[in-house]
């Protein structure tokens, strides 16, 4: 579509009960011209796939692209991004902690300031106490390892220019994507701009990684693994 000014990705794995709530939240999204939504039937194996076919028809702008085998959330956001025809690309999560019409105040930035060169991601406030004590632990071994700046890390929304996603190379297929797109916005010397976004409960199911220390430890390893793979491949 010509003038697609924004595509937002929402990736979903077995969210068919937020499903309701995210999609009448988008409809505020789809309002504004040129602006889509894609959410990313994530290899899910709850109802989900059924859910959308259903609720999808009553939401104008909002479409769907299916993964048959769950790949990681990573996966999901760049088939969704592949898929997508915005010039500003974007995407949050489905599982409505952050309002997905946030969106729209990256959007306005901007085209207000009509500048390629932005990389926009929301920062969260009202979180729980452990969270925001994890959150800055990760920051500032990332921030340290790979010396560029990074804070709230997986904060959403994340947005960029097409232009930039055009240079990826090898995205991970995991939760390290976030972190990827913004080293490499800092490596790229892109201007990171932020702004506040409220971070809420989840309404319905439980988050995939952040449900117990385990699953914590589980996530940091990973992340610390990708992070060195990171590192290394500066020096070559």
């Amino acid at each position: 579509m010509d003038n697609m000014r924004l595509s937002l990705i929402i990736p979903c794995f077995n969210e068919s009960k937020n499903l309701p709530s995210l999609l009448k939240r988008c409809k505020t999204l789809t309002a504004e011209p040129g602006v889509e939504v894609i959410l990313v039937d994530n290899g899910s194996t709850d109802d989900t796939k059924d859910v959308l076919s259903r609720l999808l028809t009553l939401t104008p702008g909002c479409r769907s692209v299916c993964v048959d085998v769950n790949r990681g959330y990573g996966y999901g956001i760049i088939e969704g991004l592949k898929a997508a025809n915005g010039e500003i690309l974007a995407w949050t999560h489905a599982d409505m902690q952050t309002d997905p019409v946030d969106a729209l105040r990256g959007l306005r930035i901007y085209e207000a300031e009509k500048n390629k060169g932005l990389f926009i991601k929301g920062r969260r406030r009202a979180r729980p106490f452990f969270d925001v004590v994890f959150t800055i632990g990760m920051s500032i071994f990332e921030t340290i390892l790979l010396r560029r700046r990074l804070w709230d890390i997986n904060a959403q929304p994340t947005m960029f220019h097409r232009s930039f996603f055009n240079t990826w190379e090898n995205p991970p297929d995991d939760f390290s994507l976030d972190l990827y797109a913004y080293f490499l916005a800092r490596e790229a010397d892109l201007e990171v701009r932020r702004f506040t976004v409220s971070f809420e409960n989840r309404e319905h199911g439980t988050s995939h990684w952040n449900v117990s220390w385990a699953s914590k430890k589980k996530f940091i390893l990973r992340t610390i693994d990708f992070s060195v793979k990171l590192k290394n491949a500066i020096k070559k």
